[in-house]
Formats: C-alpha cells, structure tokens, sequence
C-alpha cells in the first residue's frame, strides 16, 4: 500500500521566554492510501499538532514530512501551497463557516477568492452539498443551521478540490451523539465510496476503533494501538 504522508522524527517546540516547551519529540507515522487512520492521546499531548505540520499548516522544528515520497522541506513554498491546495482537505471541530454567507457561499468561497470561474464553483459547490446531505440548506447561512448541518457544509468545503486525502481535527467534538454518528458515517462513506484518505485526531477511543489504524500520541511520540 503506498503512502500518501510520511513523518519521520518530526520535532515540534516552542519558546516561552527563556523555556522551550517540546511538544513533539521524535514522531515516526505513516498514511497510508485508502486507509483511515485515528490519532488519539490526551489534551495538550499535540494531536492537532502533528495534524497542521502534516497538513502543511505548520512547519516542523526538526525531521522531515514527505507527501508522496516528496520531501516538503525540499520543496519550495509554492510547491507546498500546491500539495496543499489540490491534494488535502482540512475538516475542523469549530467549521470556520463566514457567517454572512450561504452554505453555497461558504463552500464556493476558497476557490472564488482564487479567481475560478463562479458558474463553475457554484455548480460543484451545489454538487457537493447534494452529496452531504444539504440540498435543501445550501441557501441558509451558518447561524441557520444545526451543528451537524455545518460540519457537514465544513466538509463539502474540504471536498471541493477533489482532494486524496482529508485531515480531521475532532469533527464531532461539538456534536451530540446522534449528529456525530451521523457525521462520522459521511467521513467512512467518502472513505469506502470515493476512497478518500481520512485522517482523524479525536478523545473518543470507540470512534479510534472504528478506524483502519490507531496511533496514540504519549511523550511527544506515536504509539500504534492497533
């Protein structure tokens, strides 16, 4: 099975003062292609982290990310932002809508603001929210709709690119149990359906388990759990 992200001994510090708090201390970890992998491990540990600096959001202190077999810290800043762009989608606990505009608005937004054509955004922005279940919302702004009907927008709005791989940071954290079943089901289904590439950080072990794989951070490193 190929790999889509690898990490190997990534470091992540911070100064504070005259302290230098570590955070990542040596992080080994692949995605591998189809696979949904599970991150886990106490708040503070840097789960979300480790998910930025593989998402290219953030750059490590030492060691290297590859994507593809493609060393990012060999790769110029316009290169990354390419990866970035075409090849991952960001799904996030707190959605990030605008809230002045449409579920439409939000999801043709990034790629508007890149000068794409807006007839073409808006068709595969209403394509998009068909596919998650929001054909009859899309017109509604964010403080119109549920919790769940938002993170479900928030995920249409990763998927707009056609990315191969999707980065999750506690997509239920905000959810009651019935909307985070119903969330997690669209994640496995763009999984199974579409073979997305899903990488999920979150404190619930049940949905960890459900994952192809589980890595639990400890002492700056990861740990498979199974």
């Amino acid at each position: 099975m190929s790999k889509v992200i690898e990490c190997r001994g990534v470091t992540k510090s911070y100064h504070d003062g005259t302290r230098e708090l570590s955070i990542l201390r040596g992080v080994d970890l692949e995605v591998h292609e189809g696979e949904i992998l599970a991150i886990s491990g106490p708040s503070g540990v840097g789960k979300s982290t480790l998910l930025h600096i593989m998402g290219t959001l953030d750059k490590p202190s030492g060691g290297e990310v590859f994507f593809r077999d493609k060393a990012l810290t060999k790769t110029s800043w316009a290169g990354v932002n390419e990866i970035r762009n075409r090849e991952i989608g960001f799904v996030f606990q707190f959605y990030h809508l605008l809230p002045e505009f449409s579920a439409l608005e939000n999801v043709m937004m990034p790629a508007v603001c890149k000068g794409a054509p807006r007839a073409a955004c808006r068709q595969r922005a209403e394509e998009l929210l068909g596919k998650v279940g929001l054909a009859e919302r899309m017109t509604h702004k964010p403080g119109q709709l549920s919790g769940g009907e938002q993170q479900r927008a928030a995920i249409a709005r990763a998927l707009f690119n056609g990315p191969s791989v999707v980065l999750s940071d506690e997509p239920t954290g905000n959810l009651d149990e019935n909307t985070s079943s119903s969330i997690l089901e669209l994640l496995w289904s763009l999984n199974t359906r579409d073979g997305v590439t899903l990488v999920i950080v979150t404190h619930d072990e049940q949905l960890a388990a459900r994952a192809h794989r589980w890595v639990h951070l400890h002492a700056g490193k990861a740990f498979p759990k199974k």
